[in-house]
């Protein structure tokens, strides 16, 4: 088990590029990290806190990336994205500003602080823009492997949904991430495609289901909008599949997968699992699997309704 957290392993790689490249600038909105403090600290010219001001961050970054720098903002995920619509909407996808947005605590990462800190929207509202690529990390490998490539020069915007929970690394260092998604694993009667956390749960249904002679794939889909020449094939030798998401239903992951298959008419049985609108907000507390469990998303349902899909 690795005890780096996503936040902790992508912000040492960016740590290591800005050493390097005087260019890189990290705009936070008063957020702190082990890597954050060694960058304000060795690299304070590279280093601005505007404080509780996330839609200055947003806008700082552009001027400075417009100066000629590689910008970096970083806060609590639902306050990087949604407090500062307007000015992601004008910046980076009208202006084509390429910034790059960093947050904290996608879906449920906050699990203890209520619904104000739950990111369930994100996905939705993030991909509603041009020139913005999504990058939905699913462990530290990942991560690095993003931070790396941010920290390169970028022709777009790029939004990074970090989970602030520690989880087990799912692939090896040095693996290439550049098709955008990855078939962790081989299923004969149905595959879950899922994103960030809710590959981890993919993972554990496809191990648990294996018991009852189930077979499940799994495939990683990290990146959108979707690199629809490579994943065409993958998808089309699939009989059913199942999306898997953190995040309401409405326009989110399984609203993408779905909209690529009706785009390219591939015909193939398809079912989205996520969070019910019509359930709302979660006000009740007790960890992440209660708050999942509230919307019919804990592992014992999760397994029944697939179950039930396989079986119809």
């Amino acid at each position: 088990m690795n005890n780096l957290t996503q936040r902790d392993a992508f912000w040492n790689k960016v740590y290591e590029s800005a050493r390097l490249n005087r260019d890189i600038v990290v705009v936070t909105a008063d957020m702190g990290a082990p890597a954050l403090d060694n960058i304000r600290k060795d690299l304070a010219g590279q280093f601005v806190n505007v404080g509780i001001a996330e839609q200055n961050a947003i806008t700082l970054a552009a001027g400075l990336t417009l100066a000629g720098k590689n910008v970096f903002t970083y806060a609590i995920a639902p306050f990087i994205t949604l407090r500062c619509l307007e000015q992601i909407r004008v910046e980076a996808a009208m202006m084509k500003i390429p910034i790059n947005i960093v947050g904290v605590g996608a879906g449920f990462g906050y699990e203890d602080s209520g619904p104000t800190h739950h990111l369930i929207e994100d996905i939705a509202v993030m991909r509603a823009f041009p020139n913005i690529t999504i990058h939905s990390i699913t462990d530290n490998v990942m991560a690095e492997y993003v931070a790396n490539q941010l920290c390169l020069k970028n022709s777009n915007a790029n939004y990074v949904r970090l989970d602030r929970k520690t989880f087990p690394d799912v692939y090896k260092k040095n693996t290439d991430f550049s098709k955008g998604f990855s078939v962790i694993r081989a299923g004969k009667d149905c595959d879950i495609l899922a994103t960030g956390c809710m590959v981890h749960t993919a993972l554990d249904i496809a191990k648990r289901l294996e018991k009852n002679k189930i077979s499940i794939g799994v495939v990683d889909v990290f990146t959108l909008p979707i690199n629809e020449k490579l994943f065409m094939p993958v998808v089309k030798r699939m009989k059913k599949i199942v999306t898997l998401e953190e995040h309401f239903m409405a326009g989110g992951f399984g609203s993408a997968i779905g909209e690529f298959l009706n785009d390219n008419d591939i015909d193939v049985e398809f079912k989205r699992l996520g969070l019910p609108m019509e359930k709302g907000y979660c006000y009740k507390y007790g960890g992440r699997e209660a708050i999942r469990e509230y919307y019919g998303m804990d592992i014992k349902n999760l397994i029944k309704k697939i179950k039930g899909y396989i079986a119809r």
